[in-house]
């Protein structure tokens, strides 16, 4: 315990001071911010649609800015591009240890492999913990100043829904987030494992889907991979995807199932991680 402890002070502390990490996380809440806020309002005052909002009527539009939106707003991300940037992370957090030779230095010197390494996967835990809790905050501030611009509902969302929305972000960007240090254990370099992640999360799974409604063992199987069941479950949250929804958000598991899933994921990719890095050779 006191080797995971040291271990995950001193991941943090990398993380922290790590410029990455910060431009990794600052893109994320640049694109909720857009897709989330800007283009939805730009569109209600000028009347006009975009890619993003077309179809949408005016009042449609102005609620999704307000407060009472934020839990669907800091969600409905989260399944693709939050999730991309999540895989981004995670890789490197794992393999630029294995670039820089810290993880031969550190782990020759004797400390538990397990020890260490679950250190590292708690800060990793910490940071997107912290990048769910910047989106909250971020969101809330913008869907205020917005209400009170435009003087509508300043009424904020309930504890409970927003306490469900900031738990469903969490899980669904740190399951990517896993995946993506599980890829860089198994790469050993950022750039296979940050290439590996995104093709996986932007294109397998959704092709992978297109071909499920022709071969129904393929339908079958997208059912239980991690992009359907993150999709799930901010979907059961009632973001909407589809053409005039979100990327990424699907129907296609009751949010129950989606939840298991997750967890199952949130488990598994931390135990095959710990099992690989026990196993292999770091030379």
């Amino acid at each position: 315990m006191t080797t995971m402890l040291a271990s995950t002070r001193a991941d943090v502390l990398r993380l922290r001071r790590w410029p990455a990490v910060w431009v990794v996380g600052a893109a994320w809440l640049v694109l909720m911010v857009l897709f989330g806020y800007v283009f939805n309002y730009l569109a209600y005052r000028t009347g006009s649609g975009s890619f993003a909002t077309d179809g949408m009527a005016g009042e449609l539009l102005l609620r999704s800015v307000l407060p009472g939106n934020v839990p669907e707003t800091i969600t409905a991300g989260t399944p693709m591009f939050g999730g991309a940037l999540m895989v981004v992370l995670g890789a490197m957090a794992a393999s630029s240890g294995y670039g820089w030779g810290s993880w031969k230095t550190i782990l020759t010197q004797g400390p538990s492999r397990t020890s260490v390494v679950l250190g590292s996967l708690v800060s990793l835990t910490l940071a997107v913990a912290t990048t769910v809790l910047a989106s909250v905050l971020l969101a809330l501030g913008i869907a205020t100043s917005l209400a009170l611009v435009e003087g509508a509902d300043l009424a904020l969302p309930a504890a409970t829904d927003l306490g469900r929305g900031a738990g469903t972000a969490f899980l669904v960007l740190l399951m990517w987030a896993l995946f993506g240090y599980l890829l860089g254990t198994l790469a050993r370099g950022p750039a296979l494992a940050v290439g590996l992640g995104l093709v996986w999360s932007l294109v397998v799974e959704n092709l992978l889907r297109g071909v499920g409604s022709l071969l129904s063992w393929v339908d079958a199987l997208t059912t239980v991979l991690p992009g359907t069941a993150a999709g799930s479950l901010v979907g059961s949250l009632g973001a909407t995807g589809g053409p005039e929804g979100a990327p990424g958000v699907l129907d296609t598991l009751s949010g129950t199932q989606a939840l298991v899933t997750v967890l199952a994921y949130a488990v598994l990719l931390p135990m095959i991680t710990v099992l690989v890095v026990r196993r292999r050779d770091l030379a």
